[in-house]
């Protein structure tokens, strides 16, 4: 499977999946650290990727989505955006409304990096 591949099975096997530098736990950039508490604020489970342990995702992922920073949220397929955004969709009350409108699909706060 190629990265492009990995990263669209990925995205559609995820319903909320968080591309992020570090891990929820361990945030390596200030971004993703406000990513991660936005989500637990919502008490909303994801998938995450720590990009800086996949060099090839890294790389390819902005082409990909067309988004040239991390952290990157995606909800059901679909690209939110980045931390301006998150933020943004938060204090709105529109990230709490998509994100209670996802797909029934179990998905809990997975580590997929060692896939």
């Amino acid at each position: 499977m190629n990265t492009i591949d990995e990263i669209k099975d990925q995205i559609a096997n995820n319903p909320v999946i968080l591309y992020m530098k570090g891990t929820p736990e361990f945030p390596n950039c200030g971004f993703s650290a406000q990513a991660v508490e936005i989500l637990s604020i919502c008490n909303q489970q994801y998938a995450y990727i720590d990009i800086l342990k996949f060099p090839l995702i890294r790389k390819e992922l902005p082409k990909y989505a067309n988004w040239p920073t991390f952290p990157q949220l995606w909800i059901n397929g679909e690209l939110i955006g980045g931390c301006d955004i998150i933020v943004e969709m938060f204090k709105s009350g529109k990230l709490q409304i998509l994100l209670n409108s996802i797909s029934s699909k179990k998905n809990n706060k997975n580590n997929i990096n060692n896939k």
